[in-house]
C-alpha cells in the first residue's frame, strides 16, 4: 500500500454540513462534519491541499474565523486553513468551475450543495477526471443519475453518494439480519426535523427542492440496500400535507410542503407471488424542542420476521436545566477530543463515510483498485443508488401531476412511466 499517495480535494458548498456555520450564524445541531474530516485527513496524512468554494465569497471571512474558534481551537494540531472561492468576496454561482479548473485529474470533489446543483457540479468534475462524493439525493431527475453513472464509467472515476446511514453498525447490522427473514413483505419509515430546519433551508426549501428529497432519500436508500437483488420497486404514489411552512413565521414559498409520505410497491425478483409494499415519510415540520435533531425510524417485515430501529434515541439522554432533554448521537460524529487533546471522532459513521470515499480514490489513484470494484462492496456508489432516485423522482411527479408512477427497467436503465 505504499504506493498511496495524498488526495486533493475541493469542498463545494460552505453551508452547514461542511462549515457548521449558517446565514444565522454557527449551527446549533451536530452537522459540522466535511470540513472537520478534511481537516483531520489531512492530519493524518491521507489529503494534501484543500479547497472550498460557494457562491458567496463575502462568507469567507465569517467562515474562517468559525472553523478557527470551533476547530482550530477545539483540537489539538488541526489546521483549518484552505483555498476559497471566489476570491475577493465576490458572488458567483459558477465559481465552482474557476475552483475545479485549478484542479487535477485524481483529484477529488465533494459536493453538499443545494439538491438542484448536484448534477452539474458532478458532471463538470467527473468529465474533468476527478473522483466525486456527493451528497443525497444524487440528483433529482432520474436521467441526471443514469448520465452521472454513464460520465464516471467513461472517465475510470469513482463517484460515491454520501448516504452515511448505510454505515451506521446499528444499520448495517439490521441490513445482515434483513437477509435472513425471506421474502420482503412491509417497510415502513419516519425522518423528521424540526421547524427550525426551515430558518436554515429557506433559500431553497420548496424552491429547489423538497423534504422527501432531502430526507427521506436516507430511508429510501437504506430499504433500497436491503432489497438491492432481492425485489425491485414497481409503482409510486406520493401525498403531501401542507400549511405550516407556508404560514407564519416561516413564509415558505407557496408550494412548499409540510410533510410527504411516498407509498411505493416492490415486486420480488425471485417469487412472482412475493410483493412488497413500502411507506416513506419525511418532514421539517416536526416540533421544537423534542430532544432530537432528526427523529429517525423504520420498521421492516419478512415472511420469517420482523426489524424495528429506533436511531433517535439511543438509551442515551442528557437533561439540562436551560434546555432540557436532549437525545444525543455520538456514534454519527464525536466532537469531544481525545485524551490527548486531538479529535477523536473517526469511528463515527458520518466521518467514516467520507474516509471510505477517500480511501476508494486513492486506491483507484494507485491502480489497487478499479471504481467498478466498489459497485460490488456494498457501497453507495452512483450505480449502486438508481433505484434510490428513481423512487424519489417518481413521487415528485406523483405530487405534481396527481398519478401513480410506475418504474421500470428498460435493458440496464431505469425509467419512469
Amino acid at each position: 500500500m505504499s504506493n498511496l499517495t495524498k488526495i486533493n480535494v475541493l469542498m463545494c458548498g460552505t453551508g452547514e454540513y461542511t462549515t457548521g456555520w449558517t446565514g444565522a450564524g454557527a449551527s446549533t445541531s451536530d452537522k459540522k462534519v466535511v470540513g472537520l474530516t478534511m481537516f483531520d485527513l489531512r492530519r493524518l496524512g491521507k489529503v494534501g491541499q484543500l479547497g472550498m468554494v460557494g457562491v458567496n465569497g463575502g462568507k469567507f471571512p465569517a467562515i474562517r474565523q468559525h472553523l478557527q474558534e470551533k476547530i482550530g481551537q477545539a483540537y489539538k494540531d488541526m489546521d483549518t486553513s484552505f483555498d476559497e472561492f471566489p476570491k475577493g468576496g465576490k458572488v458567483d454561482p459558477e465559481a465552482y468551475k474557476e475552483a475545479i479548473d485549478k484542479m487535477s485529474k485524481g483529484d477529488a470533489v465533494i459536493v453538499f450543495t443545494p439538491d438542484s446543483t448536484h448534477f452539474p457540479i458532478c458532471m463538470y468534475a467527473m468529465e474533468r477526471g476527478m473522483h466525486v462524493l456527493v451528497t443525497k439525493p444524487a440528483t433529482q431527475l432520474l436521467s441526471h443519475h443514469n448520465e452521472l453513472v454513464a460520465t464516471a464509467k467513461k472517465h475510470n472515476v469513482v463517484c460515491f453518494v454520501e448516504h452515511h446511514k448505510r454505515f451506521d453498525p446499528v444499520y448495517s447490522d439490521a441490513k445482515a439480519r434483513a437477509a435472513t427473514l425471506g421474502e420482503f413483505n412491509f417497510f415502513s419509515a419516519w425522518m423528521s426535523q424540526p421547524k427550525s430546519q426551515l430558518e436554515t433551508f429557506r433559500a431553497w426549501a420548496g424552491k429547489d427542492s423538497d423534504i422527501s428529497y432531502y430526507l427521506s432519500s436516507h430511508h429510501i436508500d437504506i430499504c433500497c440496500w436491503i432489497l438491492q437483488d432481492k425485489a425491485v420497486p414497481t409503482r409510486v404514489v406520493a401525498s403531501a400535507a401542507t400549511g405550516i411552512a407556508t404560514g407564519e413565521p416561516y413564509n415558505c414559498v407557496p408550494q412548499t410542503e409540510d410533510t410527504i409520505t411516498l407509498l411505493v410497491d416492490w415486486q420480488s425478483t425471485t417469487s412472482s407471488r412475493h410483493k412488497g409494499t413500502a411507506v416513506y415519510t419525511a418532514s421539517w415540520t416536526a416540533p421544537l424542542k423534542s430532544g432530537v435533531h432528526s427523529a429517525q425510524h423504520w420498521y421492516y417485515m419478512g415472511e420469517k420476521g420482523d426489524i424495528n430501529v429506533d436511531q433517535a434515541h439511543r438509551g442515551y439522554d442528557i437533561t439540562v436545566d436551560d434546555t432540557g432533554k436532549t437525545w444525543y448521537n455520538p456514534f454519527y460524529m464525536k466532537y469531544s477530543p481525545s485524551e490527548s487533546g486531538h479529535f477523536d471522532g473517526q469511528r463515527g459513521y458520518g466521518y467514516i463515510s467520507i474516509e471510505k470515499f477517500i480511501d476508494a480514490a486513492r486506491e483507484i489513484n494507485a491502480g489497487i483498485a478499479k471504481p467498478s470494484d466498489y459497485d460490488g462492496h456494498g457501497y453507495p456508489t452512483i450505480a449502486n443508488t438508481v433505484t434510490t432516485t428513481a423512487i424519489l423522482h417518481a413521487g415528485r411527479i406523483s405530487l405534481d401531476e396527481k398519478r401513480p408512477v410506475n418504474i421500470r427497467q428498460n435493458g440496464a436503465e431505469w425509467v419512469l412511466e
